[in-house]
């Protein structure tokens, strides 16, 4: 039997070292291709002769192949508008040959009208999505904003990027200080937002610079990430390391004495093949159309990239924030109507301040097990501390607009922790493709919250012509109470995109979620603490349709489930369990005129059927006024349709646009009137972007571009209450608007010039939380950006 188990023993040793030695005779092939004059070409098509392989070029004209078969091989590079070349390689077993190209015209398609060979809205996969499906492939709409939109129309805040996004918006901007994301209805909180893969704390302001593209996922994603709200989900991807050596500075001038300086250099690190860095920097300043507001910000995000292998590498990134404005909580309301005052007028006092720091660090492996298979690996770690010190939102302005000033104070440090192992693989069963995903994440909060005491400052008239404050002292503050708020979560998952035929495909996944959620808050002048503590698991399903008549168009359909937890507890004291959400997606997505331009239509419903709402009666049966006693009896329902429009670059023209409809109601409700809308969504929204390159004439190297943004009539202040006699509350409705922003800029060797003028119409509206953050929109604003880049 030993013999037996020792000669078994030995066939694997031998078995496993020959498909080892199989495995091992392949190699790569990295190159860079450029024109004759020596300028770096992007999305040139790169394929191994009489094989499936092939890549593209990335904006610096670099590439590479990896899993070669040793020998010579024949690779093949086309790009429309220049001669197609094929090129003999001699690929070595474990190296890596290094190659490059320059492309000469071709005069023969030159004559014809082209398309260039950029990738459509249909073709670029989203890092979120942990797995390469192309959009076409998967039931689901997706969005990319990638930085040639960012440059083009010199992005400064998240919002100027979503105005390229429809059916996701800015719904609120409390305080001045962050800006509250939606989408389809859906508020998109700090579970929502992503930057590189981890979750991001969204009650600030993204710092914009340092970003490659911005990825929406719209619908459900509980899937991949657990409880995220409905609407969908945002990442920011930063900018990597290149081991090509380059960079750029900058200074950017705008209205109200704003300037902002910007470095960004990346390359090899002391010549090394195998580490390249990356480093961005920015330091912002500027004052503010409102009157004593301005704000102050340092920001640094340094990267490394490891090349241990062909086939595996490591990515280490971070970033440092220190941010510091002024609270603004805007120009209130009077009786649920805006209060009308001018659009510059600051209700605050002068040395209120919201101050933040924010760290992080990224770690992120890559190996490539075989041509098929991947497996990758995130850790992540955030730390965030704010303090804001400023007066409280203006409540309860009377009439005669006398306005009872209160402070507020309150500090927040939280760590974050995450870790994330995902396997993806390819194979066939039989005819039958797969495209699989298997992973595991896990991640942690501990938030401590320090609420100080409230106290009366002074009294002022709002509709004095200046606002003068009768104090300038910052009063000393009592702690209140100091909450701490763990909370754990663990998920594993499994998804299968099963290509049945080259026209249908099936896509099948599950989740399962737990969650620890835990609070003690200390009550500091009585010295009790208050703690609970809640438990809840569920499964997350995922099926999805996608029809195929041809490779230019596809149909989809999917059903997916979501859930969200609640705070508060039921009527006999246990914690309220969490609300399921079902979400249904139909879609059409088209490449039309070749390619040219990518079109695509979706309609989606997402029910809440057991919204949590404050229960009426108590165990007992009696009436109930404790709004921390809750039932799973109300219902919202999302419906709406969306259509996206992008197109390639064509004869010097580039076009992006949007439309979106949106309703989200109460379907069945224990406390608000059925039917009634929820507050801060827009019915409608739309947007459209269009550029013009100039080429080929004595205008080289000038572009334009108009971007346009409609944001549709909606509802703040607060909902009506079936449950109490005569109740003052009122929504307020906030009017429509159209933001239109004018870019130009021209570029010349390495040097350019960028000029925006922002809300050209001067067009006002207003960003409200409930009716006491009544915060306008900026009015039209001029800026300008001198860069040079080497």
């Amino acid at each position: 039997m030993k013999n037996s188990i020792k000669q078994f023993n030995l066939i694997l040793i031998l078995l496993i070292s020959s498909s080892f030695t199989v495995f091992s005779q392949t190699g790569s092939i990295k190159g860079k291709i450029t024109n004759k004059g020596g300028d770096a070409l992007q999305f040139v098509n790169i394929t191994i002769k009489n094989t499936k392989q092939g890549t593209i070029s990335n904006e610096d004209g670099e590439f590479l192949l990896k899993n070669v078969k040793v020998g010579d091989q024949t690779i093949v590079m086309q790009f429309v508008g220049l001669k197609t070349v094929e090129s003999k390689v001699n690929v070595k077993a474990n190296s890596t040959s290094e190659v490059s190209f320059a492309l000469e015209e071709s005069s023969s398609e030159l004559s014809e009208v082209t398309v260039m060979g950029v990738q459509s809205a249909n073709e670029k996969t989203v890092n979120i999505g942990k797995i390469a499906i192309k959009p076409m492939d998967l039931p689901q709409a997706v969005a990319t904003i990638d930085r040639t939109v960012l440059e083009r129309q010199q992005v400064l805040r998240l919002s100027d990027a979503l105005m390229n996004a429809n059916g996701v918006y800015i719904m609120g901007n409390t305080g001045g200080y962050q800006e509250e994301i939606a989408g389809r209805g859906f508020a998109f909180g700090s579970s929502n937002t992503f930057k590189n893969g981890a979750r991001y704390f969204n009650g600030t302001l993204p710092e914009m610079s340092s970003i490659e593209k911005v990825e929406i996922m719209k619908g459900s994603t509980a899937i991949l990430f657990g409880n995220v709200a409905a609407g969908g989900i945002l990442n920011l991807v930063t900018k990597k390391p290149k081991f090509e050596s380059g960079g750029s500075v900058s200074m950017r001038l705008g209205s109200y004495n704003f300037y902002k300086p910007t470095v960004d250099l990346y390359g090899s690190v002391l010549g090394s093949k195998k580490v390249a860095y990356r480093i961005n920097g920015t330091y912002e300043n500027g004052e503010s159309f409102r009157e004593n507001v301005n704000s102050e910000r340092v920001y640094v995000n340094p990267s490394l990239l490891f090349k241990l292998s062909d086939k595996t590498e490591i990515i280490l990134e971070g970033d440092y924030m220190k941010d510091r404005r002024t609270a603004d909580f805007g120009i209130g309301a009077i009786n649920y109507v805006i209060t009308g005052l001018p659009r510059e007028k600051f209700l605050g006092v002068k040395w209120s301040y919201f101050d933040i720091k924010q760290q992080t660090a990224n770690v992120t492996v890559n190996h490539q097990i075989s041509n098929n298979w991947k497996i990758s690996g995130t850790a992540a770690y955030r730390a965030y501390q704010s303090e804001l010190f400023a007066t409280t939102r203006p409540t309860s302005i009377a009439t005669n607009g006398t306005l009872v000033r209160s402070i507020q104070r309150s500090e927040v440090d939280e760590k974050y922790l995450m870790g994330q192992i995902d396997l993806t693989g390819q194979f066939k069963t039989g005819k039958i493709a797969h495209n699989v995903l298997i992973g595991s994440d896990v991640d942690s909060y501990d938030t401590k919250t320090t609420a100080y005491t409230s106290a009366v400052y002074d009294t002022i008239n709002v509709f004095s012509e200046t606002i003068v404050d009768k104090r300038s002292d910052r009063p000393t503050l009592a702690v209140n109470t100091i909450t701490t708020a763990p909370v754990n979560r663990f998920g594993v998952y499994a998804q299968d995109l099963v290509s049945i035929s080259d026209k249908i495909k099936f896509l099948a996944g599950l989740r399962y979620s737990y969650q620890e959620t835990k609070s003690s808050a200390l009550a500091v002048r009585t010295n009790v603490t208050t703690e609970s503590s809640a438990y809840d698991d569920a499964f997350s399903p995922r099926l999805g349709l996608v029809y195929q008549p041809n490779k230019k168009m596809a149909f989809f359909s999917s059903y997916s489930n979501s859930f969200t937890l609640n705070t508060g507890v039921d009527i006999y004291g246990s914690a309220l369990k969490p609300s399921l959400i079902d979400q249904v997606e139909l879609g059409m997505k088209n490449e039309l005129f070749n390619g040219l331009l990518s079109a695509n239509i979706t309609v989606y419903q997402i029910k809440n059927s057991n919204l949590a709402q404050t229960a009426l009666f108590d165990k007992d049966g009696k009436a109930n006024s404790n709004t921390n006693i809750r039932e799973l009896a109300g219902e919202v329902t999302s419906q709406g349709v969306e259509v996206d429009i992008k197109s390639k670059p064509f004869l010097g023209f580039s076009l992006l646009a949007g439309y979106s409809y949106n309703e989200t109601k109460y379907t069945k409700s224990n406390i608000y009137i059925v039917g009634s809308l929820l507050r801060y969504n827009p019915n409608h929204t739309a947007n459209a972007s269009i550029y013009y390159t100039f080429s080929d004439t004595k205008l080289k190297g000038l572009n334009l571009g108009l971007t346009a943004m409609y944001f549709g009539e909606r509802m703040a202040g607060r909902s009506t209450r079936l449950t109490v006699a005569n109740d003052a509350f009122k929504l307020i409705q906030v009017n429509p608007y159209t933001q239109i922003d004018a870019s130009v800029g021209y570029n010349f060797k390495k040097y350019s010039i960028r000029g925006k003028v922002s809300n050209i119409l001067n067009e006002l509206s207003y960003n409200i939380h409930d009716d006491n953050s009544v915060n306008p929109i900026a009015p039209r604003m001029v800026s300008l950006t001198l860069a040079y880049k080497w």
